[in-house]
């Protein structure tokens, strides 16, 4: 072998070592809607969904915050008090198109135990930054609605029969909560991470307009996304620090909601104007309002267990 020969062939085997060390894709959080307990038809707000559903659709759009090669679906029955049956579920790369099946163990449908949540098996569904997706679930049976999040902030649509695959629903009626879905996770570059925001109503989105993203996080995701940065929008509306609201605590729900997200690398906590302001009113009328120092202390608490992480 000559001098040249020598030298093509080092380099093709230092080529070939340097593309089997590179780091593999893993998975990232890229969109999440926090899960609520449904309330009582007496608290101040609606629920804006029905009581259940039977042998029904329901359909709802997520933009998430980075693109990959494959994603995967969580559904949530955290707060069910009996088995969730999902006969099929489905997912569309965008409006119009015919959704996929998404599997769960390689089985069309799941049954989720109550306090629970499952995530469908990787499916190789590319997609780009910022993609808006349409994720389809049917109920067979009679399904009390207990899990869902209010303040979604974009149409959902629920329709009779099993039409998860169809790419326009038929006889359909509107919502703006969410149900069932909690997050959608993507296969991205070593190199991606997440940024998940918990907070109350202003993270949530809160009067921000309808079906346009205008929430401040869809501002952040969009300028973090070309970093490789996902941006997890983790509010709840009506929520608190230190005591449930309309949903658990952020500390109740700091594991779920942020540290147990994959990929995630900062949090951000915006949160505890309600801890100030919701004592004394009809919301809490018989609480107390609490001292600086048990909120700082509850601040101190998801510091400590977001540096152990």
């Amino acid at each position: 072998m000559n001098r040249l020969s020598q030298l093509t062939a080092t380099a093709l085997l230092a080529l070939s070592g340097a593309a089997a060390a590179s780091p593999a894709p893993h998975w990232v959080a890229s969109w999440q809607a926090s899960p609520q307990p449904v309330w009582a038809s007496d608290f101040l707000f609606p629920t804006r969904i029905p009581g259940q559903l039977q042998d029904q659709t329901f359909r709802q759009s997520a933009r998430i915050s980075l693109g990959g090669s494959r994603l995967r679906v969580r559904l949530s029955n955290a707060y069910g008090t009996q088995p969730l049956r999902i006969g099929a579920a489905s997912i569309a790369a965008h409006t119009g198109d015919t959704p996929q099946p998404l599997r769960f163990d390689g089985q069309p449908g799941v049954v989720i135990a109550p306090g629970q949540d499952r995530l469908s098996d990787p499916l190789p569904l590319p997609t780009a930054d910022r993609q808006a997706v349409q994720v389809s679930v049917y109920l067979p049976d009679r399904t009390p609605l207990q899990t869902f999040h209010w303040e979604g902030r974009q149409t959902s649509w629920i329709a009779p029969g099993d039409q998860h695959q169809r790419p326009a629903l038929r006889d359909a009626s509107s919502t703006t909560a969410r149900l069932l879905l909690s997050a959608i996770d993507v296969e991205a570059p070593a190199i991606a991470r997440s940024v998940v925001v918990i907070g109350d109503s202003i993270t949530d989105g809160a009067t921000a307009s309808l079906d346009q993203d205008q929430r401040w996080t869809d501002h952040l995701a969009a300028r973090l996304a070309p970093e490789g940065v996902a941006v997890v929008n983790a509010g709840i509306s009506g929520g608190r620090l230190l005591r449930d609201g309309m949903g658990e605590s952020a500390r109740k729900r700091f594991q779920r909601d942020v540290l147990d997200q994959p990929g995630v690398a900062s949090v951000i906590v915006l949160i505890g104007i309600n801890d100030i302001s919701w004592p004394g009113t009809a919301f809490a009328r018989t609480l107390a309002r609490p001292s600086l120092a048990e909120l700082h202390a509850g601040y101190r608490d998801l510091a400590q267990r977001a540096h152990a992480r």
